[in-house]
C-alpha cells in the first residue's frame, strides 16, 4: 500500500499593481497575503526537497 504524497500548495504569484491601495491601511494586507503563502509554498517544498534526498 503506498503512502500518500503531500501536495505542494500552488506557487502564490505577487498581486498585481492596482490589488493594493497602497495607502497602509489595509489589515491584511494583500502584500501581507502573499508573504505568508509564499512562506508556507517556500517550507512546504524545502521539506519535500528534503523528504526526496
Amino acid at each position: 500500500m503506498e503512502i500518500p504524497q503531500p501536495q505542494l500548495i500552488e506557487k502564490p504569484y505577487p498581486p498585481a499593481d492596482d490589488d493594493c491601495c497602497g495607502g497602509g491601511a489595509c489589515c491584511p494586507c494583500v502584500w501581507d497575503y502573499y508573504y505568508a503563502q509564499r512562506k508556507l509554498w517556500n517550507a512546504q517544498r524545502a521539506a519535500l526537497l528534503e523528504q526526496a534526498e
